[in-house]
């Protein structure tokens, strides 16, 4: 198991960067709708759906990806540069939702372990973690390859700060009831990590995330709030699924909703903060 996940990580941190930083925005804005598209058939396990019903639900997600690549062009800065008016036009429709999704629904979603249920309020719920969440992978590669790494950087940082300062000094559940293995001694040590790693970004290179000091550490403390929530949010439904991992097309680790479950919640909120400044 530990040489298929180091040879794995190994091929998917070589195919990534490989991608980030020489793809053609066309050709990432592919990669990230065949990723999601894939994310799509795994979300359909968690709805409890099999074989070729999943399948549909992979290719049902496909088709807006797809009618925006070939609607709105410029919106996504497949025909040249980013027309930033008009992503943030397109964003008011998907990462609007995003927002108040993570932040209000939730958290709330959380406390009362809602299920997953209905084949409609399923779809629905997927097409607002995965959708916001390919439209952000797209648009902020359009910031530089260095620039989307360093903001995914940020979510890994806190799961992995949060993994080891849970391991060594963890004793409070944060969740018992929905991943027994996260404590709030884990959260906290997200958070400062989090915060070590984006003042080290504002003071090194002058500016992190475009945001001015006041505002960066608050900034901060809610995406690292978020990106737990995302992780939390996935393991309720993994959970209710009676399932360990939502796949395995990754062997030693998981599945790709494993992989991205915090960026889900924190990209989308990222790209908005940009558009929006």
């Amino acid at each position: 198991m530990l040489k298929a996940r180091v040879i794995t990580a190994i091929f998917l941190l070589i195919g990534f960067l490989a991608a980030l930083f020489l793809l053609s925005p066309l050709g990432w804005t592919l990669l990230a709708t065949v990723v999601a598209m894939l994310a799509a058939w795994e979300w359909g396990g968690l709805m409890r759906l099999v074989g070729i019903q999943r399948i549909a639900v992979a290719l049902l997600l496909g088709v807006p990806c797809t009618t925006l690549m070939l609607a709105q062009p410029e919106a996504l800065g497949l025909s040249g540069s980013l027309d930033k008016g008009a992503a943030l036009s397109l964003a008011w429709w998907f990462l609007l939702p995003a927002l108040g999704f993570w932040t209000l629904l939730v958290p709330l979603w959380l406390v009362r372990r809602f299920p997953l249920s209905g084949t409609a309020f399923g779809l629905l719920t997927g097409a607002v973690v995965l959708l916001p969440t390919w439209l952000a992978l797209v648009l902020l590669r359009h910031l530089g390859p260095w620039a989307l790494l360093g903001i995914m950087a940020l979510v890994w940082i806190a799961d992995i700060a949060a993994y080891f300062t849970g391991r060594a000094f963890g004793r409070r559940k944060l969740a018992p009831q929905i991943s027994p293995g996260k404590t709030w001694e884990g959260a906290y040590g997200a958070v400062a990590g989090v915060l070590i790693y984006g003042l080290a970004v504002y003071f090194l290179s002058g500016s992190a995330l475009a945001l001015p000091l006041l505002l960066l550490i608050p900034t901060l403390l809610v995406l690292t709030a978020v990106s737990i929530i995302g992780d939390l949010f996935e393991s309720l439904l993994k959970r209710q699924a009676g399932i360990k991992d939502s796949s395995q097309l990754l062997p030693g680790h998981g599945g790709i909703l494993d992989r991205i479950d915090s960026l889900t919640s924190t990209l989308p909120l990222v790209t908005l903060l940009w558009l929006v400044l």
